[in-house]
């Protein structure tokens, strides 16, 4: 094993180094770096094609200061893939110091030459296509790699045609007579094109808007349509469109301007139209004229708070018509520019909301319709109508709800009296009537009506009436007190009931309404799910979009995963689900910066319904624990550290200490053995962090734990000298070679460089570069990289880079489920669990498993199954768990047993249910997980045909079904532990043994010998037995023989021999007793012969069959 894992790890140091070298190649493209003179390597275009055409040659001219190798490489990118070669020539330079001139024609494949046919079916639709040369020097003979890992390259991006303009790719050979013939049919059908519509639905689900720098992303592509793709390119300059938007405001712009709608063209530059809002309820229009200038104007109508308010934009060449429509009533402002206005759609994309460069508004978008060659008459209705006007309703009643607490929150702290007739309530006008005076009797502001619509609210605050006096609970503490009021009453005493008391359900309606958000998110889950009350998906999308807009990271989280999944009545939207986990990850990341706090945690993944997890935790007064506290006390350096860490993060059940982990940390650094505990703990020192902030010993100890190998302490030299010195050089360089050693915040820190362009041998901004170094992080799990990269994805805003929206959202995702606080919440409930609290444990698992969480969504449907709940309930989350894109294999295993199972009781769908199971096997044996593996067997085994997609993981696709069980049981076999006996290596040692005896009876001797062996054990069977009995009964046959053979003895001592009677008696006695002897001796023979030929069968037969089996 240490033979292994040594060559394991020379590999691994070796293929770093070569990474290393590669990337450092494609960094140091400056010739400073190289330390040669900037002449010396050159490499450029002297003429280079500017469309795409075949044959085409491109000149390069090139110099090189030592042998080198040149190329030339032409690259396509589609929308589904990024820098496709589809030409590629080298040659090699051995001239020094020489300027040459190679020309290199161009032969480009038909893919992206011809239309596609009959003949020519392989096309690529390609968005960009670009020539590119590279140079790079030879070490050692060996060729130095491809274009990034040049040390010289160049480009042009190529002008090509769309696919509806290309030529038809001429006949080059005679066809095949089938594909003759098959063309002859097909050759006089009309081919019709794709329906286009001109009319786009931006929105058709409500979007909540916070506030903040996120917003839905959309990308308009030319129409396929050339008639349409003519108009449109016509109406660049002269421009009709229609722009149509539902918002609702919350609040006016909380800053100067807030984005409604913009357009952003390749650049990231304003480009036309620009709709925003002001401080004051105004709105800006913005446009780009013809003559490359913006000019906007604002609109005098003032948009009103909490209202539905429909913005309708006409863009008629220089004209601009503005309408608002409110309450049934229009009001309309024109404006007309000096020029046209210039409206490219398809340059860049457009934004709903916020976006990078400006905030959004804070309220809500409904429905948005745009139409690209205008219209007269705009048909874009409030949809869902009952949605967004419940969601109205809502926002209504919390207004009256503040403004009720508000008044009487002014009566307790003004000390007034209540009403004589009623000190619980204002007494009603009926009542006032019989008064015997018309003197006031309720000094009270609120009305008989509103106290008894919230009475519950009213019997909250009459409960807190003395807290409010004393001033130790105000209108900011209201929300999270409510919550948890409402909690610890959310469920009737008959837990089997799951009923939720109508009283939990309106103190979390008020606990909503101030703020209090999980709130929010509890009530959407409770009526999305059923959970305790009937489902009602209208009610569920009001509370989600109420938490969302109010910036809450798990309501966020929650909104972004169910526009991913298309689940509970949302749509599947990629580019909504993106404006929400966009958001969320921007505050990951700020939190990530906090995660020390007692309000965050890091994620452990302790899952409920493995008992193993359950006891790897241990607590401050656990036997492990103070085991681990009396090592560290001892000078132990890695139970000092694992101490600290535990004690920091308050990992493993422990409870948070910063001061208790500062002191293990120092201890563990200043020993001065270990660089990773020296680089903990000079972390801790910059930052100021549970110990005095002091950057000269940090510097001490980074610069030793970096000279005896720690990757992480170059890093930190690096944002040392780049932060405090503010030497960006020396920071540069050591963020180099943290990144080369697989340092994801090196490779972040170097993307920051090369997009600020602070970099002292590069300064320039380099996006490509800089994306490319964010990506290389965020395969490391690193955050800040993650949300940066990301946004280039869902933007496609540079150039060669294809929009990939669904992956940014997975990382996103990712991302999000790193946060501190969700960790905390999972945490908590799992305090909660192992302090008996179940119910506890079940509300906050449930807010957890709503973000998309797989762990809380395992946990929750465990904790359904243990607390009796619906059976809905527990398979609900079972399979939430396994719609995410890396579902846990416990889950996967859950669901395909359900399935399984369930297929015996619906017979009517037991194929599909049994295919079913086979995919979720499936899914987790590809996660590794040996049961998986074992189940697929259990059914190949009955019969049911494994799929191709299953096949495939196994590289079993071509083989018959005892060959695809071998393979898959080897694999299990492999992925289980090696000296222990498993189910997989019994089944896969039945499988071999069943094969080896099928090849024995194919053969006749072998059949023979087979028949043989099944005879001797039956011979042995019954022989064996038979010894044993003949064996009891021979014995006493033999006394009684001796007791006769024996001679008397007389009373004096004499022995007399007997004759006569007793003589002869004895002698006739004699004859049977040796018949019986020799009886006895043949059987022995016989049964010896038996015994040794049954076992020469038996040997022989084991020998054959042990030969089958290897």
């Amino acid at each position: 094993m240490n033979v292994l894992h040594s060559i394991f790890c020379g590999y691994v140091f070796t293929a770093a180094i070569i990474m290393g070298h590669c990337v450092l190649q494609a960094i140091s493209t400056s010739p400073s770096q190289t330390g040669e003179s900037p002449p010396d390597n050159f490499i450029g275009f002297d003429s280079a094609p500017d469309k795409v055409i075949d044959g085409s040659v491109v000149r390069v001219r090139h110099r090189c200061s030592r042998p080198c190798q040149l190329a030339v490489e032409v690259v396509v990118s589609t929308l589904g893939e990024t820098d496709l070669v589809v030409f590629r020539r080298k040659w090699f330079s051995s001239t020094p110091r020489v300027y040459t001139i190679q020309q290199v024609p161009l032969r480009l494949p038909t893919s992206i030459l011809y239309q596609r046919n009959f003949f020519n079916r392989r096309v690529l639709d390609a968005q960009n296509v670009t020539v590119r040369a590279w140079l790079g020097h030879l070490n050692d003979g060996r060729e130095p790699g491809t274009y990034q890992c040049s040390m010289l390259r160049i480009y042009k991006v190529l002008q090509i045609e769309p696919l509806s303009e290309r030529p038809t790719k001429p006949p080059a050979e005679c066809p095949s007579w089938p594909a003759q013939l098959m063309w002859q049919i097909i050759r006089n059908r009309i081919h019709h094109c794709p329906h286009e519509s001109d009319v786009i639905d931006m929105l058709k689900f409500p979007l909540a808007s916070p506030g903040e720098h996120f917003g839905v992303v959309r990308r308009f592509q030319p129409f396929i349509d050339r008639a349409l793709e003519s108009a449109r390119l016509h109406a660049v300059t002269q421009p009709s469109v229609t722009l149509s938007v539902w918002i609702y405001l919350l609040k006016w712009c909380h800053k100067k301007l807030c984005g409604i709608i913009h357009h952003m063209d390749r650049k990231n530059v304003y480009d036309s139209a620009l709709m925003q809002l002001t401080d004051t309820g105004n709105v800006i229009f913005q446009a780009r004229v013809t003559t490359g200038e913006d000019e906007a104007f604002r609109t005098s109508v003032v948009l009103p708070r909490w209202k539905w308010i429909r913005l309708d934009c006409y863009i008629q060449d220089s004209k601009v018509l503005l309408d608002a429509t409110w309450d049934d009533e229009t009001r309309r402002y024109e404006y007309e520019f000096q020029d046209s206005v210039h409206y490219d759609d398809t340059d860049g994309y457009f934004v709903i909301g916020g976006s990078r460069y400006m905030p959004g508004i804070h309220g809500y978008f409904g429905p948005t319709r745009y139409y690209r060659f205008g219209t007269e008459e705009v048909k874009n209705q409030l949809h869902p109508e009952s949605t967004l006007l419940q969601l109205d309703k809502t926002h209504q009643q919390c207004q009256e709800m503040k403004a009720f607490t508000q008044a009487f929150l002014q009566e307790v702290t003004a000390s007034q009296v209540a009403s004589p007739i009623n000190t619980d309530a204002c007494t009603p006008h009926f009542i006032r009537l019989w008064a015997q005076s018309g003197e006031k009797i309720c000094i009270q502001t609120w009305t008989w009506e509103k106290q008894l619509k919230y009475s519950t609210l009213f019997h909250f605050l009459q409960t807190k009436e003395e807290e409010f006096r004393a001033g130790s609970l105000g209108m900011k503490d209201l929300g999270s007190t409510l919550f948890e009021q409402a909690v610890g009453s959310m469920f009737t005493v008959d837990q089997a009931q799951c009923k939720i008391t109508f009283k939990s359900m309106a103190l979390l309606q008020v606990s909503s309404c101030f703020g209090n958000h999980k709130a929010s998110l509890l009530l959407a889950t409770i009526h999305l799910s059923g959970l305790g009350h009937s489902v009602d998906h209208q009610q569920g999308h009001v509370y989600s979009l109420i938490g969302a807009s109010g910036d809450n990271r798990f309501a966020l989280m929650h909104a972004g995963y169910k526009h991913t999944q298309g689940i509970d009545g949302f749509p599947k939207d990629l580019d909504m689900a993106y404006s929400y986990y966009s958001n969320a990850g921007a505050q990951s990341n700020i939190d990530s910066f906090r995660i020390h706090e007692n309000e965050q945690h890091t994620l452990e993944h302790i899952y409920l319904s493995n008992q193993e997890d359950l006891n790897s935790l241990t607590h401050d007064t656990s036997d492990v624990f103070q085991y681990l506290k009396y090592k560290a006390e001892k000078g132990d350096i890695e139970s000092q550290k694992r101490l600290g860490t535990m004690l920091y993060w308050g990992q493993r059940g422990v409870s948070k200490d910063i001061a208790s982990a500062m002191k293990w940390f120092e201890r563990s650094a200043m020993q001065m053995k270990d660089p990773s505990a020296m680089y903990d703990y000079s972390i801790q020192l910059m930052k100021g962090q549970g110990v005095k902030r002091n950057y000269t010993r940090a510097f001490m100890l980074l610069t030793k734990a970096a000279a005896m190998g720690s990757i992480n302490a170059l890093n930190g030299l690096g944002w040392y000298h780049g932060v405090i010195l503010n030497d960006h050089k020396n920071a540069v360089k050591y963020f180099v070679q943290a990144a080369l050693n697989g340092s994801g915040d090196g490779m972040f820190n170097l993307g920051i460089y090369h997009l600020s362009g602070k970099n002292p041998d590069n300064p320039w901004r380099n996006e490509t570069a800089a994306l490319m170094q964010f990506l290389n992080a965020s395969r490391l799990g690193h955050v800040a990289a993650s949300v940066e990269a990301a946004w280039y994805l869902s933007t496609g805003s540079l150039e060669g880079l294809s929009r990939d929206v669904e992956r940014a959202v997975i990382m996103l995702k990712k991302v999000c489920e790193q946060n501190g606080h969700l960790g905390f919440m999972v945490r908590t409930a799992l305090q909660a669990y192992l302090q008996g609290s179940r119910q506890e444990a079940f509300v906050k698992y449930v807010l957890a498993a709503e973000t998309g969480l797989g762990l809380a969504q395992s946990n929750v449907a465990h904790l359904c199954q243990e607390l009796n709940l619906s059976y809905d309930c527990q398979w609900r989350y079972h399979n939430y768990s396994v719609l995410n894109y890396d579902p846990h294999p416990s889950a996967l295993l859950k669901m395909g047993d359900h399935y399984y199972y369930s297929s015996s009781s619906k017979r009517e769908d037991s194929l599909s249910l049994v295919d079913q199971a086979m995919s979720m096997y499936g899914r987790a044996a590809l996660a590794g997980s040996p049961q998986g593996m074992f189940n697929l067997v259990v059914l190949a085994q009955q019969g049911h045909i494994l799929p191709l997609s299953i096949r495939g993981l196994f590289n079993v696709s071509h083989c018959d079904e005892q060959d695809i069980v071998v393979k898959i049981l080897e694999r299990c076999v492999e992925t289980e532990e090696k000296e222990a006996v498993t189910p997989c290596s019994l089944a896969l040692l039945g499988v071999q043994m069943g094969k080896a005896l099928r090849r024995m009876t194919q053969n006749r001797a072998q059949l023979l010998l087979a028949y043989a062996s099944l005879l001797s054990v039956v011979v042995i069977i019954v022989i064996v037995p038979l010894q044993s009995c003949l064996k009891h009964r021979v014995p006493s046959r033999r006394v009684f023989a001796l007791r006769a053979r024996t001679s008397p003895v007389s009373q004096d001592g004499v022995t007399r021999e007997q004759d006569g009677i007793m003589g002869g008696t004895y002698r006739a006695t004699g004859n049977p007793w040796l018949t019986i002897l020799s009886g006895e001796q043949r059987f022995r023979q016989t049964y010896d012969l038996a015994v040794t030929l049954s076992g020469v069968c038996l040997c022989a037969s084991w020998t054959t069959l042990l030969y089958h089996l290897l």
